[in-house]
Order: structure tokens, then sequence, then C-alpha cells
């Protein structure tokens, strides 16, 4: 009878150990936490899975087992369909099974504890200069970025075309996540564009006869081209600019046809009379009006001082001849010439 007994315990003690064993040592498993000393950003790219988010994690520290980490893993059933990717902050001394539920997509498709970067793009002379500092912020390639912007049913919907697009696009800090798609971020744009043109500056617009929205910030990026240091002559440059339409005079802004080179005058200091010949539609020397788009993409704070302009009758302007980067600004050209020589001479000087 005891020989029986002990052969029932015996059975039962195999069959704990078969069932109960592994739920045991992937319960250990998970208890092993990160060794990452700081709280870091770690970036993560599911369609590497399970073993490649174990090697990444490796290799930035932030793990010292990968098999203690895949082993809770696979038991959790996580692969690059059920592993979400984005940007998530990991503590010191995170346990495993903690860091893989973090890294578990939930049902609106992130991760549960994925957080949000930030992205800001200033300066941009293009939409493929917005396209590459925006790829290294999210998880997004930069040529299909441009694709996407350049979609012919995306600029339909917007009313806007290849060369008046860059409007879209309004300076900012915007936080979204790491793996947001393309489609999704042009919407985020779509979405700020259309809030900042509410209804009182549409009425702004008007009032200064502009049909177009983009017409407004084709001309702050003139305004931001000509004066990027001091925003107080921003409101002071619209106005003259509003003026040289208002009487049929051509703009003739130096970077519009600086514009038309491309990157080839990046660094040069004096513009001939050569570069400004350019048969170019942006090249407001030639041609009378606004160019076709802006030449820039400005801080929205431009594109308000275009709405607001300075009530003023200048219609020339000149660099003062100094260091402070301001202008001198004119009603009258022989006013204007006066201002001119005073600067060449100073350029000789220097």
């Amino acid at each position: 009878m005891l020989k029986k007994i002990g052969i029932s315990i015996a059975v039962i003690l195999v069959l704990v150990g078969v069932f109960v064993g592994p739920k045991i040592a992937v319960f250990i498993a998970g208890q092993t936490k990160t060794v990452n000393k700081k709280t870091k950003d770690f970036y993560y790219n599911a369609v590497v899975g399970l073993e490649g988010l174990s090697e990444q994690l490796l290799n930035q520290g932030f793990i010292e087992d990968k098999a203690d980490f895949i082993q809770v893993g696979e038991y959790k059933n996580l692969d690059n369909s059920t592993l979400a990717s984005g940007c998530y902050r990991i503590e010191p001394g995170t346990n495993f099974r903690t860091l893989l539920n973090g890294f578990t997509k939930n049902s609106a498709g992130n991760g549960n504890a994925e957080v949000e970067v930030e992205v800001t793009f200033n300066n941009c002379r293009d939409i493929y200069q917005l396209a590459g500092k925006v790829s290294k912020m999210i998880m997004v390639d930069s040529s299909t970025l441009v694709t996407e912007i350049l979609k012919p049913s995306m600029l339909a919907r917007l009313n806007l075309t290849v060369e008046t697009v860059p409007a879209l696009f309004l300076p900012n800090t915007y936080r979204m996540f790491y793996d947001v798609s393309p489609e999704t971020f042009i919407e985020r744009m779509e979405a700020n564009y259309t809030a900042f043109w509410n209804d009182t500056r549409l009425a702004k617009l008007k009032k200064l006869n502009f049909k177009r929205r983009d017409q407004v910030v084709t001309l702050a990026s003139i305004v931001y081209s000509e004066q990027a240091k001091n925003k107080a002559e921003w409101p002071v440059i619209a106005g003259l600019y509003l003026n040289r339409l208002d009487v049929g005079m051509k703009l003739q802004s130096d970077p519009t046809f600086k514009f038309c080179w491309g990157d080839k005058l990046d660094g040069v200091q004096r513009l001939t009379f050569e570069h400004r010949e350019i048969d170019c539609d942006y090249n407001t020397y030639l041609h009378k009006g606004l160019p076709p788009g802006p030449i820039c993409i400005p801080p929205s704070e431009v594109v308000e001082a275009v709405l607001s302009p300075d009530n003023n009758k200048f219609l020339y302007m000149c660099a003062k001849p100094d260091y402070t980067g301001r202008h001198d600004f004119t009603v009258t050209y022989e006013e204007h010439k006066g201002n001119a020589t005073k600067f060449q001479r100073w350029i000789a000087k220097q």
C-alpha cells in the first residue's frame, strides 16, 4: 500500500514538474531586471520581431540576458505582429515582464508603454528639407513622406499645388508617436493648418485682397528670407511689399532669385546681376506679383506679421551699413539710392 502511495506521489510530482515547472521558470525569468542606470529612450521597429528586440536591448545596454527575455516573450506569444513599434522610456530596474507588457500592442495599435516624441522643423527651404528633418525624428523615410505630400489626391483635397503645398506646414514643436504613418503625419499638419486659419485670420486675408491662404504664406516666406533675425522688422517689410503689390511694382526681392538657384548660392555673400538674371518663375525681378509658392517654410509669427502689417508708405529697403542686420526704409528711389551708396561704401571697407 505504501508502495502504491509512493508511486502516486512520484507521478504527481512529475506532472507538477511538467506543467508547473515551465511557468515557474518563466515567472523567475520575468523578474529579471534591466541594467540601465538612467531612464533612457529606446526606439523600436517591430519588423525585427522578438529576437531583434532582444538584440537591440542587449546592444544598447538595457539587458544582459537575451535568453530570459526571449523566454518570457515567447511565453506571451509575442512577435512582430503583437509587438508595437515606437519610442519607449525605460526606467532602471524594470523587470522583463513589465518591459514586455509595455511593448505589447494595444487596441489602438500602440504599445502599452509607448510615449510620444517631439517633432520640430524650422528653417526649411522646401518640403524636401522638411522631410529630411522629420525623418530623423519619426520612423518614416523622407522620400516616402515627400511622395505622400505630393500625392495628387492629397493636394486636391487641400486645394494646394506642388508649388503652394509648403504653406501647409507651420513650424512648431509637435508631439506624436514615433511610428506615426506619413498619412497620419500629414493629417496632423492639416488639422493644425485648418485650426490656424480661423475666421479672424481669414477676415484679415480678405482685407489684404488675397484670395488664398498660401498667398499670405508666400509673402511671409519672402519677408522671412529678407529678415530672419530682427522680428520687429517683419510687419514693416510686409507693409513695404504690400505697397509694391498695390501699385503694380515688381517685388524685386533678392531671396526669390536666389531660390531659383537651389543650393548653388549657399554661402555666397555677394550676389551679382548675373545671378539676378536667371529665368525662373520665382524671380520677382523678372515677374510681377507673388512667385508661384513659398520660397521657404516661414514661422507662423511671420504669417501673423503679414496679416497685420505696418501701415507705412515705404517702397524701398536697404541693409544698414553696420552689423545689426537691420534695414533703412524709404519712400522714394532717390532716398534709397543714397542708402545703397552708403552700404556699398561700408561693404568695400570691410
